[in-house]
């Protein structure tokens, strides 16, 4: 198996005046491609900091991150986020949709940047938007559709880029039990067609959907094992 995410003796700490806070004491695990983890911790345990440096969004204090086959744990803010762009699908709690603009319209919004065609974007976006079964809701508005409905147009937002990785931060914590189910039978069958999924939850039968669990606790981890039985089943 190949590895995708790599972490090496990661330490992260934060500084009040002169007083050293340290979150992360020394990270080491190998996430491969096509793999699905959830990570999970009490509050305070690390899990938050370390979703960040994974997504980029961070760098650590000390250690070394390879993801995809580059050490990106020394890059500046510019280089990350040339790699956040390219690498990972961000896929958050709260949606963070533009309430002006159509789902379709969401969806397209990182290919903007990327200098792609206003046609082409639309395609690409209502491509990934049937991917997650939303075709007849592209023209609506985030305030038009239910809670489940606008965090599907946000994944659908993660997969436009054909990211690496799908990171998935709490992505059910504002929703329904059923429509958190739904949510994550759509991270399976993303998970099922070749993408590697990383989610972190602090909720026990979300984190079952995972085929593998890494528990954290007062920064260093805890546990690492694999799920026998995830949760999801994939529907004939």
């Amino acid at each position: 198996m190949q590895s995708i995410i790599v972490l090496d003796h990661i330490l992260k700490s934060y500084f009040l005046g002169k007083q050293e806070l340290p979150v992360l004491k020394g990270i080491t695990m190998e996430i491969n491609k096509n793999e699905y983890v959830a990570l999970m911790g009490p509050s305070g345990s690390g899990k938050s900091t370390l979703m960040n440096i994974l997504g980029c969004l961070d760098s650590p204090t000390g250690g070394k991150y390879i993801l995809n086959g580059k050490d990106v744990s020394g890059m500046h803010d510019d280089e990350l986020a040339s790699v956040r762009n390219k690498e990972i699908g961000f896929v958050f709690q709260q949606f963070n949709l533009l309430t002006r603009l159509t789902a379709a319209e969401n969806v397209a919004l990182p290919l903007i940047y990327s200098g792609i065609s206003k046609k082409e974007r639309i395609e690409r976006a209502t491509a990934v938007l049937e991917k997650v079964k939303l075709e007849d809701r592209m023209h609506h508005k985030p305030n038009e559709l239910s809670g489940g409905q606008c965090q599907r147009v946000a994944i659908a937002r993660a997969l436009i880029n054909n990211p690496s990785i799908i990171l998935a931060d709490e992505p059910t914590g504002n929703l329904d039990s059923k429509t958190s189910h739904e949510i994550m039978e759509i991270l399976g069958k993303i998970h099922n067609e070749g993408n590697t999924v990383v989610l972190v939850t602090h909720e026990e039968d979300i984190s079952g959907f995972a085929h593998r669990i890494v528990r954290l606790r007062d920064g260093l981890i805890e546990s690492d094992q694999k799920n026998k039985q995830p949760s999801f089943i994939l529907k004939q």
